[in-house]
Parts: C-alpha cells; sequence; structure tokens
C-alpha cells in the first residue's frame, strides 16, 4: 500500500489532518489501532476555534446536529466563596461557548467526511510494529492486524498521531522531557436532573477535594482530582467513601452518588505534561499528544492537537501534493507549534501550584489567592488568560491553499 503521508492515530489531531490533506487532494492512509473509536474515557472540550476550523470546511453544523452541550461560562467554588473565572461570550466567536461532544462522535464525523474523497483510506484496526527505513529515513510502517495479516505502507511522510504513549514515537527513539502535575483524575458520569441549574458546571474545590464538573445533555461528567499517586488510597478507601468525599464537596450531588456502584464506572486518568525535544526526523513528524502531552486543566489537550493538524496542512500540503516532506517544512511545524505548546503548559503549571496543590493540602483551609481574586474582578485582566488558553498564542486558520475548491465535504 502506497500513499504521501501515513497516519498513525485517528484520535483528534490524526482524523483532522486526514480530513483536510484527503480534501486537498494528497493521497492519505489512516492506521488507528482500536476496530472503532470509543474509549473509557476521552477529552470532549471542543473550544470556539476549532469549532470555527469546521465551519470553514462546512462540519459545524454536521457535528452540532449530535447530541451536544455547551459550556457558556465557568465558576470556582469554595466553602467561602464564589468566582466565575471563564465567561466565553469575551472570545468575539461565532461559538461563544465550549462543546461538549462525544470525541467518539467527532473522530466518526471526520474520518466518514474523508472517505467521501478518492485519495482516502482508512486501516482499522491495524497495529504498528516497525518503521519502513530507507538510508536513515522514514518511508513508512508495518501493521500487524488482529487477524494475523501484515500491511506495509509506504509513504513520503509518516505523521505520529498515536497519542501520548506513542509506538511511532517509542521506536523512532525520540524522549519527552516530563513535568510533574500534582494530581491525577477520576472522570465518572452521576444523572443529571431536570431541575438542575445550568451553572452546577465548574470547579468545586475546598477541604482537601476538587471536583471538575462538565455539563452533558443527560448526565453530569465530574472528575474527582486528588494527590499523584494516591490512587491506591483512594480505592483502598473503598467506593462508598468516595461518594460521601463527592457529596460534601457538592451537596446537590448527594441524592445521586449511588448511581456508582462499581469501580468499572469510574475511569482513571494518570495526569501528565510533557514535550518532546525534536517532533521530526527524515519522514517522521509527531503531532498533539505523540509530541507534547497535556495537563487536563483548561480542555485544550484536543485543541492544540487540532490546531497541529492545521499548521501541518498548512506548511506541507503543496509539499506532499508534489511527493516531497523537506525535513526543513518538518521543522517549521515544529517551531509554529512549540512556543504555544511551552506558554499554555507554563499556565496550566501555574494554575496547578498555585490553586490545584494548595486546593488538595487538607492541612489547611484553601482561599483563592488574592492576586487571582483581583485579576478575576477586573475584566480586562480576566480576559487574557482565557484568550490564551482558548484561543492559543496567535490564532490558527486554515490556509486556502490547502482545499481543494473542486471537492466537497
Amino acid at each position: 500500500m502506497e500513499a504521501r503521508c501515513c497516519i498513525v492515530g485517528a484520535g483528534p489531531g490524526g482524523s483532522v489532518l486526514a480530513f483536510l490533506l484527503a480534501r486537498a487532494g494528497v493521497s492519505v492512509v489512516l492506521v488507528e489501532a482500536h476496530a472503532d473509536f470509543e474509549r473509557k474515557f476521552r477529552g470532549d472540550t471542543l473550544h470556539p476555534p476549532t469549532m470555527e476550523l469546521m465551519q470553514a470546511v462546512s462540519l459545524s453544523d454536521r457535528l452540532l446536529a449530535l447530541p451536544h452541550s455547551k459550556i457558556r461560562a465557568f465558576t470556582l467554588r469554595t466553602p467561602r466563596e464564589t468566582l466565575q473565572t471563564a465567561n466565553f461570550s469575551v472570545t468575539g466567536s461565532p461559538f461563544p461557548y465550549i462543546t461538549m461532544l462525544p470525541q467518539a462522535r467527532f473522530i466518526e464525523t471526520l474520518v466518514e467526511a474523508a472517505k467521501k474523497f478518492p485519495t482516502f483510506q482508512l486501516v482499522q484496526p491495524a497495529s504498528v510494529e516497525a518503521l519502513i527505513l530507507e538510508n536513515g529515513q522514514v518511508k513508512g510502517v508495518r501493521c500487524h492486524h488482529p487477524d494475523g495479516r501484515t500491511t506495509e505502507i509506504h509513504s513520503t511522510l509518516t505523521v505520529a498521531a498515536d497519542g501520548r504513549s506513542s509506538t511511532v514515537r517509542r521506536l523512532a527513539g525520540i524522549e519527552t522531557i516530563k513535568t510533574s502535575p500534582p494530581m491525577d483524575v477520576l472522570w465518572f458520569t452521576l444523572p443529571r436532573h431536570s431541575t438542575d441549574p445550568e451553572d452546577m458546571a465548574g470547579g468545586y474545590l475546598g477541604r482537601g477535594r476538587i471536583l471538575v464538573v462538565l455539563e452533558r445533555p443527560n448526565e453530569w461528567q465530574v472528575g474527582y482530582v486528588f494527590p499523584k499517586h494516591a490512587f491506591q488510597k483512594v480505592r483502598a478507601e473503598g467506593l462508598e467513601a468516595l461518594k460521601k468525599s463527592i457529596a460534601e464537596t457538592n451537596s446537590r450531588f448527594a441524592d445521586r452518588v449511588d448511581s456508582l456502584k462499581d469501580w468499572s464506572q469510574v475511569a482513571l486518568l494518570s495526569v501528565e505534561s510533557s514535550r518532546c525535544k525534536e517532533w521530526a526526523k527524515p519522514g517522521l513528524l509527531l503531532i498533539g499528544d505523540a509530541a507534547h502531552v497535556m495537563s487536563p486543566v483548561g480542555g485544550v489537550g484536543i485543541n492544540y492537537a487540532i490546531q497541529d493538524a492545521v499548521v501541518t496542512a498548512n506548511v506541507l500540503t503543496e509539499s506532499l501534493l508534489k511527493g516531497e516532506a523537506p525535513l526543513r517544512l518538518l521543522h517549521q511545524v515544529q517551531r509554529k507549534r512549540q512556543l504555544p505548546t511551552k506558554i499554555i503548559q507554563f499556565i496550566q503549571g501555574q494554575f496547578q501550584k498555585f490553586i490545584i496543590s494548595q486546593a488538595l493540602d487538607s492541612s489547611r483551609p484553601f482561599q483563592i489567592p488574592k492576586a487571582m481574586r483581583f485579576a478575576l474582578s477586573v475584566p480586562i485582566l480576566r480576559e487574557i488568560p482565557l484568550r490564551l488558553l482558548i484561543k492559543g498564542i496567535g490564532n490558527v486558520h486554515l490556509k486556502k491553499q490547502s482545499v481543494n475548491s473542486n471537492r466537497n465535504a
């Protein structure tokens, strides 16, 4: 099998890149290890710029026709005070909210749209077991199928979009620089009642606990945040202790925590934050979590992976159409995306240090820092970190020359 581009991993970054390249006439093979796109837990927060991109490629209406919810504001609550930390109307976007859409449905929509282009192929399920190398250059991958078959995909460019535990990154010998976020998260859902107020979404901090509550059409998605590496302790204390802690942190959930009947309903997210020094080697490019793992603070991971995909399409489409993928252009993608990644990881780190770490310290009452309280009280100051978090450093837009106007999605 041959293609100009082989993309490994049909997550948000990989599926968006495959769609954009196929839409522009580039032959693409998208390789996915799993038989479907369902996972125990996947982030579902689509930020305004992502929805603007979907509008630009005529997919926003299709996505918004699917069951979803909209988060228009985010509030931090402690036993002593309530502060609105984000109001997404200030972004000036035609989508002034975070779209909560199951990631599996988002990916399915992108893949189905890509299938309409003759230059797109999906290989699923298939796991990469080796890189194809010629004179030190990556020229594709060898995949193993569950039925024992092997497929070789020869390509001008191989893109690793296969997540935080990237097999392609490991095979290429690329190492990551890791930081140490102070927490891990248990994700689960609780029933949503018709009488629940919309402002229940937000962060609940205090008594050494943190709950993150996100709105879904028929349920609440809840993140129970606890100190790093403390899962065994939480598990040993038992499910009843966890339910009691949830109810004490947000009393509105006291009448529904009994819907948690087994640990199988809870998904553990081991929080990481890391990035690679090098995102590229001859014939190979890393994007998304394969290049940089983001903390869940702000729900930016999906959106930064998609921005990586857009920049990759902007920089490489014309060369790939010619059957070329020069290393200088791969490095250009890294240069364009590395600074925004470093800045947002720094912002996440500061929030983790001054808010999350202190909120998880049960030895003393938690108070929102005075500097943060002041900044949130001044609209122009409140908007600065919000715009950085939502839009990143410099808006990422799809170049018109990256779109084949003779094709329709």
